[in-house]
């Protein structure tokens, strides 16, 4: 615990920013339908803001490199915190889409500076603790923050400023409690076509993943407007999917680890198609029902992305870890990019079922694809493969939390039957 200490500010840091990021892109769908705007120009400005995202993942490591990480972490707060305000200031969905693009980058870079900090701060036998606590501040301040929407109502200038509060807060520990100088961090190849050359099906799997969660994400507030929930039970709706993704992602990975991976993913993604249906077609208006369908939703979708990252890793070096991680990322985004406008213009032209319809048809292909994978490459031996490890895709510093723990010891071991 000692060696973890010197970590907290970095992780309360990283606590506001989940708060505020997560209730920013809920607090947008619902405040831009309150303005007027179309559902389409809402799902646009989630597409902006995974454009600026992924810029982010590609620039951001060399900004790191230039200034350091306290140069870069506040700057890039100054600017999202100004661009949050900036948003009340001029009520256009132009203009929205122009800051939301920007606030991606901003985001991402903060979540990498922080995210590369801790990697170069925390010791090998703390990585998988601090990897753990890292999850439940998310899935705490995630959730949480959803929950200011009842409490401050999402009209005026109060929600702004308190999204603006939190981007500036979270300068002060990385300010005044820390004064060590973190190691930049290192130079990785950019190379998707090696990644896709390692996990076709991966880097598939990413792009249509990145297609539904953002969709949930970002367009789900408008789903759950358009049949009739309050405020305060979107702010549920929303937070069910989330807690739902915490609640398979370890037994997933734990049969994902003893079984073909692959088997692992088409049982979660069948299990997210069906919730899709079930929330298209069964759930109606009902409140109760669609939470029961979004915690499903959340249960099966959201570790696919862990898990797919799983299934490339073990194709992979340990020295591609990052590279790999970092392409997945990217693909990610790419999805990502393209599911909030999909998604929106459906719900605009069909109506709110056509959301999770959309994210079955997206599901549905991405089993065909897994069970043609399947019937054209062999799985990866047991003993050959990487240690399943849960996820956020903060950035592409977030993989070395759960593997140089294991690289080390493997390496203890080795030594240790040497030795005999």
């Amino acid at each position: 615990m000692h060696s973890i200490r010197p970590l907290i500010p970095l992780l309360i840091a990283a606590g506001i920013l989940l708060a505020g990021n997560g209730l920013q892109g809920t607090f947008i769908a619902i405040r831009g339908a309150e303005e007027g705007f179309s559902p389409s120009l809402i799902g646009f400005m989630g597409t902006a803001y995974f454009a600026g995202f992924l810029l982010g993942c590609v620039a951001i490591p060399r900004l790191l490199q230039s200034v350091g990480h306290i140069r870069t972490f506040a700057a890039l707060a100054a600017i999202a915190a100004s661009g949050t305000i900036a948003m009340v200031l001029w009520i256009d969905p132009l203009w929205w889409i122009v800051v939301r693009m920007i606030l991606g980058f901003c985001f991402s870079g903060l979540f990498t500076t922080v995210d590369s900090w801790i990697n170069s701060s925390v010791a090998n036998n703390d990585r998988g603790r601090v990897l753990s606590l890292y999850r439940l501040i998310d899935l705490a301040c995630v959730t949480g923050g959803q929950f200011l929407l009842p409490v401050y109502g999402t009209s005026g200038f109060t929600l702004f400023g308190i999204i603006a509060i939190f981007v500036c807060l979270s300068l002060v520990p990385v300010s005044l409690a820390d004064r060590s100088n973190p190691t930049p961090p290192e130079t990785y190849q950019f190379d998707l076509a090696k990644i896709w050359r390692l996990s076709p099906m991966a880097s598939i799997g990413c792009i249509a993943i990145g297609m539904t969660n953002s969709s949930f994400r970002l367009v789900g507030p408008i789903y759950a407007q358009d049949i009739g929930l309050s405020i305060t039970s979107v702010a549920t709706f929303m937070s069910a999917g989330i807690i739902g993704g915490a609640v398979l992602q370890y037994p997933l990975g734990w049969w994902s680890d003893r079984y073909d991976r692959r088997w692992a993913l088409i049982a979660a993604t069948t299990g997210a198609a069906l919730a899709g249906l079930f929330l298209s077609y069964g759930a109606g208006n009902s409140q109760t029902l669609n939470f029961i369908g979004i915690f499903a939703f959340g249960a099966f979708a959201m570790p696919l992305y862990s898990l797919s990252a799983a299934h490339a890793n073990d194709r992979a070096t340990k020295d591609d870890f990052v590279a790999v991680s970092s392409g997945l990322i990217f693909l990610f985004s790419l999805g990502a990019m393209i599911g909030p406008t999909v998604g929106s213009l459906l719900i605009e032209y069909y109506g709110a079922s056509a959301l999770f319809s959309f994210t079955t048809a997206v599901h549905a292909s991405l089993v065909l694809v897994t069970l043609w994978r399947m019937q054209t490459t062999v799985a990866v031996p047991s003993h050959g493969r990487s240690r399943f490890t849960g996820l956020l895709r903060t950035s592409a510093y977030m993989v070395r939390l759960g593997r140089r723990k294991k690289r080390n010891n493997g390496r203890l071991k080795k030594e240790s039957d040497k030795s005999e």
